[in-house]
């Protein structure tokens, strides 16, 4: 009988918000009485999932432990073909009512395919099963947080020390057990500690080194790479010197990219020789702001002169970023002002990025003509981002254009577009004076809540999509309706009538 082909499992699975759970600690679990019959000792559970379904390949993430007592159990062969093919990390097989022992023929099939099988005997529900899983996950998490904390308070510790890059570097490389190095864009090595890999992994770990190193346009700011039993890992340092920090380890850990992340971000301002004129000015501008002074007052310690934009970004796949994502999307951007999340939204990074204002060309021999209006940075999609763009405001104003940025992207989630970019008030809507344009707003749209101002606005600005308008608001759909309803009534108004939605979506631009 020819080898069964082996089905490729998904090269990505959704990732849980708790590391992957080694089958051998649910096997140690002496009260759930589980017993592996088949298949290797071996596998990461991501999640569980219970199926009597004949071929549960469409409903499956990758990772799961799948429990079943094989009531529409058909051809052993195809069942697990189908499994491994899904990305199923083990099978558990419970025994009774429909079977009185496993099937030889999933036994052999199992092990054909290299898929875990566990026996579960009669007493042992499979709710049991989720929730041992579940206990030991949160478990993980709670290691995981325990480590990572632990590693930053190091890591702080030793950047504090009078020579601070040798310290963190040693510190990184005890916290990953393994070599931490500090190279440059050439592959020079600047400072290194830790244990030193395989003389044959060091050649890898350089080149992997110059494939972050910043010395051309659209480098990534991490790459990972695997030697033999060594991985390797390298992230790009800010500052603008090209500097590297390269990782080998024998074994990865959970929290292993956030503690490298930590000291990505402390050796980015250790390393650079000196603090720039911008980054001395901007930080001065921070202190007088704690200490009392208005944006007013600070303003010109920012540098440019003209406005700014706000610019709100979330990962496309909806993944929360951490400082070292946040950093790169800033860089790629242009801006080192770069905020990652607020307590009531931690998946939202905002970057602020100086506006330019263009002069117009000279008319005839006239004097010195006006500037033409500040026009937004030239900002393309990002892969894997969504990115929501103010029109350009003087930094008095930043808190309303904060609020626009949101708005955008709001309005780029609802319409699953990579980019909303809020335009400046341009056409006829520029003719009327903004004094005079605000009263009439205010007045007009005086009845309504902010809560109901803000829907009424997301409402017109998606031509009227309910469904739109309820994953912008993330609200339910019956929801937007009732308000919508309620505005209709306040403003006593059609709002099917297209010259009511104008002035009103004029009142909410100039409001």
């Amino acid at each position: 009988m020819d080898e069964p082909s082996m089905p490729t499992p998904p090269a990505t699975a959704p990732q849980p918000p708790a590391p992957p759970i080694p089958l051998t600690e649910l096997l140690a679990r002496e009260d759930l009485g589980l017993r592996r019959i088949a298949g290797p000792a071996d596998a990461d559970l991501l999640w569980v999932h219970t199926s009597e379904m004949a071929d549960p390949y469409p409903y499956l993430l990758g990772g799961e432990l799948l429990l079943s007592a094989g009531v529409l159990l058909t051809d052993p062969d195809h069942y697990v073909a189908r499994l491994v093919e899904a990305g199923a990390a083990a099978l558990g097989f419970g025994v009774r009512p429909v079977y009185e022992a496993v099937p030889e023929a999933l036994v052999e099939a199992c092990d054909r395919y290299g898929l875990p099988l566990l026996e579960v005997p009669p007493e042992t529900p499979f709710t049991t099963i989720a929730r041992a899983v579940w206990r030991l996950m949160a478990e993980a998490r709670h290691r995981e947080l325990r480590r990572v904390t632990r590693a930053q308070q190091a890591l702080a510790t030793a950047a504090a020390r009078p020579d601070p890059v040798p310290a963190v570097l040693h510190q990184l490389a005890t916290q990953l057990s393994g070599r931490a190095v500090l190279l440059t864009a050439r592959g020079e090595e600047v400072h290194a500690a830790g244990r030193r890999p395989h003389p044959e992994a060091a050649p890898a770990l350089t080149r992997l080194a110059r494939v972050v190193a910043r010395e051309r346009p659209g480098s990534p700011a991490s790459a990972t790479d695997t030697h033999g039993d060594t991985h390797l890992a390298a992230y790009a340092l800010g500052g603008g010197e090209g500097l590297v920090l390269s990782l080998a380890t024998h074994r990865r850990e959970p929290g292993d990219h956030t503690v490298a992340g930590i000291a990505v971000v402390l050796l980015s301002l250790l390393a650079a020789p000196h603090q720039g004129a911008d980054a001395a000015d901007r930080s001065a501008a921070l202190v007088r702001l704690l200490l009392g002074a208005t944006p007013a007052e600070v303003a010109p310690l920012l540098g440019p002169d003209g406005p700014w934009t706000v610019i709100h970004a979330r990962r496309s796949d909806g993944t929360t970023p951490d400082a070292l994502t946040a950093g790169a999307l800033g860089a790629s951007l242009g801006s080192a002002l770069v905020d990652v999340g607020r307590e009531d939204d931690d998946e939202t990074v905002r970057v602020l990025l100086p506006a330019t204002a263009s002069e117009a060309p000279p008319q005839g021999g006239g004097g010195e003509e006006p500037r033409q209006p500040p026009q937004p940075p030239t900002v393309p999609p990002h892969p894997g981002w969504t990115l929501g763009v103010s029109a350009p405001t003087p930094l008095a104003a930043l808190a309303a254009a904060d609020t626009r940025a949101a708005r955008a992207l709001a309005h780029a989630e609802a319409t699953r577009s990579p980019l909303k970019v809020d335009a400046p008030v341009t056409g006829l809507a520029a003719l009327i004076p903004p004094d005079q344009a605000a009263a009439h707003a205010r007045t007009l749209l005086a009845p309504l809540t902010p809560s109901l101002a803000d829907t009424l606005r997301c409402w017109l600005s998606l031509h009227g999509s309910w469904d739109r308008t309820a994953v912008a608001l993330s609200v339910h759909r019956n929801t937007v309706r009732q308000r919508i309803g309620r505005c209709a009534e306040l403003l006593d108004v059609d709002l099917n009538d297209m010259d009511v939605r104008t002035e009103l979506w004029f009142a909410l631009r100039r409001e």
